[in-house]
C-alpha cells in the first residue's frame, strides 16, 4: 500500500522510467521466444550473443520510441492514441529489424555477428512485446482508477453518445477522486440500442429507462454538454428519469465553466428543465450603440434591472447612473460594479423615481443618452390592495422619467413592461398599460411636432422571468424544504417563463434596434402549468409522497393564463425571430396627458374605487377578475 501511495502520488513517471519498462518487456520477450525455440542448453551457451542481439534490436526500438514519443504519455491516463503510438513504433521497428535480418543473412553472405534468429521469431517477439506493452498501460490505468474509486462513487449514466457524451465519459473516468462510476449511455438513436460504447451498453430513451436505472442502481444521470437543449425539450424523458429517483446533473454554458468537465457538473435546477430555445442577439449592434455612452438605469437593484446593469457594463459605456430606492440591494450593486467592472464609471443613487426634483437634478448633471426604465411595483396582489401606490410609482414615476428624457435630450428610452398589460385583469397590469400608452403617445407627439424633442421611446413586453424577486420557484423551494404543502392557486393556471439573462439580452437588442414608438413583444416559448412545475420540483427534491400540493384559489386580480397580445392587436416580424412588434391603437398625447394627470391627482386621495374607475376609463379592456373592483365592470 505504501508503494501504491508513492506511485500514485507522483504527477507522472519520468520518461526514462517508461523507456526502461518498455525495454525490459522487449528484452524479456526476446529471451522467452529464443528459449522456447532453442531450448535451455542453447539458451545458456549463447546467452552472451543473445544479449548483444537484443541490445542491437533495442537500439532500433529506441529510435522509433523517439520518433513516436511512446514514452511521453502519462501511463495512468493512457488512451487509444497512446496505444496507437506504441503499435506504430513496434511495427516500424519490426520492419527495420526484418530488413536488417535479410541483409545480414542474404546480401552480406553470412549470419549475424550475434545469435542467429529467424524472421518468424522477430514477428512473434515483436507482437508479444506490443501486447505486453499495451497491457502494462491498461493495467496501470485500471489500477489507478481502482485505487481512487471510493465507496462514495455513484453509479451513473450519460445522456448523449456523440462527442460531448464520450468526452464526459472519459472525464469522469479520469477524475480523481472518482465521483461517478459509468454504467451506460442513454440515446434516442434506435439503431444503437443495446450496442456498446466504451465497454458500456447504450439504452433507449423510452419508458423502460426507469427500470434500467433502478436495476443498475444508478444514482445519477449526467447530461452531455452538447445535448442540453435536446434534453431540456424532452420533458417525457425527464419525467422517466425523475420517476426513477436518480439525480440529474447538467453543465452550464461553456463560458461559465470554472474548472471544466466534470468538475462543473451541477445538480439540475427546475429552470434547467423548462423547455426553451437558445437565444442569440446582435452583440455588435448593441455594443456600437452603448460603447462610450452615458447610460441611466432605474430599478438597478432589482432582478431585471441588476442584470441589465451587468450586461450594459460589458459594452464599456462612458458612465452609468444606477437608481433604486432599496438601500441594501443598491449597496450590493455598488460592490458588484467595483469588483467585476472596475473600469466602468458607475454612480449608485438611492432615490425614488417619483421624486421629481431629485430626478431632474440627476438628468441635468448626468445628461444620460440612454435610459433603461426597469423600476416598477409588480406584485399583483399587493397592487390590488394599493392601487394608489401603483399609479404613483408606476405611472407617475414613468411620466417623470419620460418628460425629463425629452427635456434633456435623451436619445433612447427603453421601458420594460409586462404581459399582464394585455387585457389587464388587475391593477398592476393596467398601470403598466397606462405607462405604455403614455410613452408611445409622447413618442408620436414628438414625430408630429406637438412636443419638441427627439427621444425615441421603446417598450418591451414579456412574461415571468425565472429567479426574479417574488418568483414562484423560490417560494416552492422554501415550501418543499419546510415539508409542504406547496401552494398553487389553481390546477389549470399556466404561465410563460424566461431566464433573466435571456430576457435582458432581448431588451438590449430591442432597445438598440428600435426606432421609437414600438412595443416589442417577446416570444416566451411554450407555457408551463404551475401545478406540473410544482410536482416536478417535489420529485426533483426526492420528496414525492411526502410533500402535498394544496390549491388555494386564484388571488385577487389573477387570471389562469397571461397573454402577450390582446385580441385586437396584431404583430409584425422584426430583426429577431424572438421579437415581434405589436400593432396597437394609437392615442392622442394631449388627451392621454390630461387623463394621466387627473388619475395621478385622484390617486393622492387614496380613494381606491375612484382610482380604479379612472383606470378602467383610460383602459376599457381592463376587466377585473376575482376582485372587489369587479363591481365597477357592471
Amino acid at each position: 500500500m505504501r508503494l501504491l501511495n508513492w506511485f500514485f502520488s507522483k504527477t507522472a513517471l519520468p520518461y526514462w522510467c517508461v523507456i526502461i519498462l518498455d525495454s525490459l518487456i522487449i528484452a524479456g520477450t526476446w529471451a522467452v521466444v529464443y528459449w522456447f525455440n532453442a531450448h535451455t542448453f542453447a539458451f545458456i551457451s549463447n546467452f552472451a550473443e543473445l544479449a548483444l542481439t537484443i541490445l542491437l534490436f533495442l537500439c532500433v526500438h529506441w529510435v522509433f520510441f523517439r520518433i513516436f514519443h511512446t514514452y511521453s504519455g502519462i501511463l495512468r491516463f493512457s488512451s487509444f492514441v497512446d496505444l496507437q503510438k506504441v503499435g506504430f513504433s513496434m511495427m516500424c521497428a519490426t520492419a527495420v529489424i526484418i530488413i536488417l535480418h535479410y541483409w545480414t543473412n542474404n546480401l552480406v553472405g553470412h549470419g549475424y555477428p550475434f545469435v542467429a534468429v529467424r524472421s518468424l521469431h522477430i514477428v512473434i517477439a515483436s507482437g508479444l512485446a506490443t501486447v505486453l506493452m499495451w497491457m502494462m498501460r491498461v493495467v496501470v490505468k485500471y489500477a489507478y482508477d481502482a485505487y481512487f474509486m471510493t465507496d462514495e462513487a455513484e453509479n451513473a449514466m450519460i445522456f448523449g453518445i456523440q462527442a460531448g457524451g464520450i468526452s464526459l465519459a472519459k472525464s469522469i473516468r479520469t477524475e480523481k477522486p472518482v465521483r461517478f462510476r459509468l454504467k451506460g449511455f442513454i440515446s434516442h438513436d434506435p439503431s444503437l440500442t443495446y450496442t456498446r460504447l466504451m465497454g458500456e451498453k447504450i439504452y433507449p430513451a423510452d419508458a423502460h429507462i426507469t427500470d434500467v436505472i433502478k436495476e443498475l442502481k444508478v444514482k445519477s444521470v449526467l447530461v452531455s454538454p452538447l445535448r442540453t437543449e435536446q434534453f431540456r425539450a424532452d420533458t417525457v424523458l425527464q419525467d422517466y428519469i425523475i420517476a426513477s429517483g436518480a439525480k440529474i446533473y447538467v453543465m452550464p454554458p461553456t463560458y461559465e465553466w470554472e474548472k471544466g468537465m466534470p468538475q462543473d457538473l451541477k445538480p439540475v435546477k427546475i429552470e434547467d428543465l423548462l423547455p426553451r430555445e437558445q437565444i442569440s442577439v446582435n452583440l455588435g449592434e448593441i455594443a456600437a450603440q452603448l460603447k462610450g455612452r452615458r447610460v441611466l438605469i432605474t430599478g438597478a437593484a432589482g432582478s431585471i434591472g441588476s442584470e441589465i446593469v451587468r450586461q450594459v457594463a460589458k459594452f464599456s459605456p462612458a458612465s452609468m447612473m444606477l437608481i433604486d430606492q432599496a438601500e441594501t440591494p443598491q449597496h450590493d450593486i455598488r460592490l458588484m460594479m467595483a469588483k467585476d467592472y472596475p473600469d466602468v464609471q458607475a454612480t449608485t443613487v438611492v432615490a425614488s423615481i417619483c421624486q421629481h426634483i431629485r430626478m431632474e437634478n440627476i438628468f441635468r448633471e448626468f445628461k444620460p443618452e440612454y435610459v433603461f426604465h426597469a423600476a416598477a411595483y409588480k406584485h399583483v396582489p399587493m397592487m390590488e390592495d394599493n392601487p394608489a401606490e401603483a399609479i404613483f410609482n408606476n405611472v407617475y414615476g414613468t411620466k417623470v422619467l419620460a418628460d425629463l428624457s425629452v427635456k434633456y435630450g435623451v436619445e433612447k428610452f427603453v421601458m420594460i413592461s409586462t404581459d399582464k398589460a394585455v387585457n389587464p385583469t388587475n391593477v398592476m397590469g393596467c398601470s403598466k398599460r397606462i405607462c405604455e400608452i403614455y410613452v408611445q403617445s409622447l413618442n408620436k407627439a414628438q414625430e408630429l411636432g406637438q412636443v419638441k424633442g427627439k427621444t425615441q421611446f421603446v417598450t418591451t413586453r414579456f412574461g415571468n422571468v425565472l429567479g426574479s424577486n417574488g418568483s414562484v420557484i423560490p417560494l416552492f423551494e422554501a415550501q418543499i424544504k419546510a415539508g409542504g404543502p406547496v401552494t398553487v392557486t389553481d390546477p389549470n393556471i399556466i404561465r410563460f417563463f424566461m431566464l433573466i439573462p435571456e430576457a435582458c439580452k432581448l431588451v438590449l437588442e430591442a432597445g438598440a434596434m428600435g426606432k421609437g414608438g414600438e412595443i416589442f413583444v417577446f416570444d416566451m416559448g411554450a407555457p408551463v402549468r404551475i401545478a406540473d412545475l410544482a410536482m416536478r420540483m417535489i420529485r426533483l427534491s426526492g420528496a414525492e409522497g411526502q410533500v402535498k400540493i394544496e390549491y388555494t384559489g386564484l388571488r385577487d386580480g389573477e387570471k389562469l393564463y397571461e397573454e402577450v397580445l390582446s385580441e385586437k392587436e396584431n404583430t409584425k416580424p422584426t430583426f429577431h425571430k424572438k421579437i415581434r412588434i405589436a400593432q396597437v391603437r394609437e392615442y392622442d398625447f394631449g388627451d392621454v396627458s390630461k387623463a394621466v394627470d387627473k388619475l395621478i391627482e385622484v390617486s393622492k386621495s387614496y380613494d381606491a374605487m375612484e382610482t380604479v374607475r379612472l383606470m378602467k376609463k383610460m383602459v376599457p379592456e381592463f376587466i377585473s377578475n376575482n376582485s372587489v373592483y369587479s363591481a365597477l365592470d357592471k
